[in-house]
């Protein structure tokens, strides 16, 4: 299985988007946007930005199948 480690963020306030490297090591709990620096925080229930706001899972969900850091 191939681990994506890049993932497009979608800021929920503003709409901007940006690709990101994902890290591998642990898990990314705040995410500022660089258009209108509200902080991201992940949604109930998911362990990181990426798996809230990103089009692909961080790398312990896609390497565990749904269990993260």
């Amino acid at each position: 299985m191939e681990i994506i480690l890049e993932s497009t963020i979608t800021c929920p306030n503003c709409g901007h988007q940006k690709e990101e490297t994902m890290p591998t090591d642990a898990c990314q709990y705040f995410y500022e946007c660089e258009n209108c620096h509200k902080v991201l925080k992940p949604k109930e229930g998911d362990c990181c930005v990426y798996c809230s706001y990103g089009t692909v899972k961080c790398p312990p969900i896609q390497e565990n199948g749904g269990s993260c850091c």
